[in-house]
């Protein structure tokens, strides 16, 4: 089976998509750093750069993140504790995982 060439995406993603990527261009741009620089920093390619400020949905997540934050753009709010530990705190995290991987209601029986 080939990989699709496009991947529909709901309005509400294109646009918050594009959002993001207008808000990385900008940002960048008024920090007066090069697409290039923006790169290197990043760890990432200049082309992957310019794919991001595209708006191109086919970008690491990580890749956009960390760009996001290169240039000063506050994804979730600092004064928040942080994503892991809220959800580890919710409960949010055993619910991902299948019920084999859950760890056993009872205790460890280790006396032979």
């Amino acid at each position: 089976m080939s990989k699709p060439e496009t991947r529909a995406l709901s309005p509400y993603s294109r646009d918050a998509l594009s959002l993001l990527a207008q808000m990385i261009r900008r940002a960048r741009i008024e920090r007066g750093l090069t697409v290039q620089e923006l790169a290197d920093r990043a760890g990432v390619s200049r082309g992957l750069i310019q794919r991001i400020e595209r708006g191109d949905p086919g970008c690491a997540i990580g890749a956009v993140f960390e760009a996001a934050a290169i240039v000063g753009i506050r994804l979730f709010d600092a004064d928040q504790p942080t994503m892991a530990v809220h959800l580890a705190a919710s409960g949010a995290t055993l619910a991902l995982l299948p019920k084999t991987v859950r760890p056993s209601g009872g205790g460890v029986k280790d006396d032979f």
